[in-house]
């Protein structure tokens, strides 16, 4: 078998597909990158308010890591192939990773605030990617992605509100 093999049948133009393909590995690549960042802060998170952040942040990564399959299967349908390993990953994110030892609650608070707010920049321009191939079954469906991390920044941003 080669790859040629696992090209879905689509009537989309396959050098357009290539490019929603290409954004939509760069924003699977981006939400592992956050999810695996999500999950650090919940397993790190100390402070006065730890039990409030440790579940919100095991919230915002499950929420994450639900719309992985769904990027990956639209990927598939266009007739592309999407990504396979943590390397390949590794290779595609855009959000920086955070290895610290320690990281304050406010920094994790403002980071995952900052990484969602890029993921929806890449969410945004997927989104044209997929209007200029005519591929509106993707352009629908990054609508709710876009939806779910405006909302994971907006509770982001409010939470970490003083006063």
């Amino acid at each position: 078998m080669t790859e040629a093999d696992l090209k879905t049948p689509t009537d989309l133009k396959s050098n357009e597909t290539k490019s929603v393909a290409d954004a939509l590995n760069g924003v699977l690549a981006d939400s592992y990158a956050l999810y695996f960042k999500t999950k650090n802060f919940h397993w790190h998170v100390s402070g006065p308010h730890f039990r409030d952040y440790h579940l919100m942040f095991d919230e915002q990564a499950s929420q994450i890591l639900a719309t992985t399959d769904a990027i990956a299967e639209r990927v598939r349908k266009t007739g592309n192939t999407t990504l396979r390993s943590i390397g390949d990953i590794s290779r595609h994110q855009t959000l920086s990773d955070n290895d610290a030892a320690f990281v304050s609650a406010d920094e994790m608070l403002a980071e995952l605030r900052q990484d969602n707010l890029k993921l929806v920049e890449a969410l945004r321009a997927a989104k044209e990617a997929a209007v200029t191939a005519g591929d509106n079954a993707t352009e629908g469906i990054i609508d709710d992605w876009t939806d779910e991390a405006e909302e994971r920044a907006w509770f982001l941003f409010e939470t970490s509100r003083k006063g």
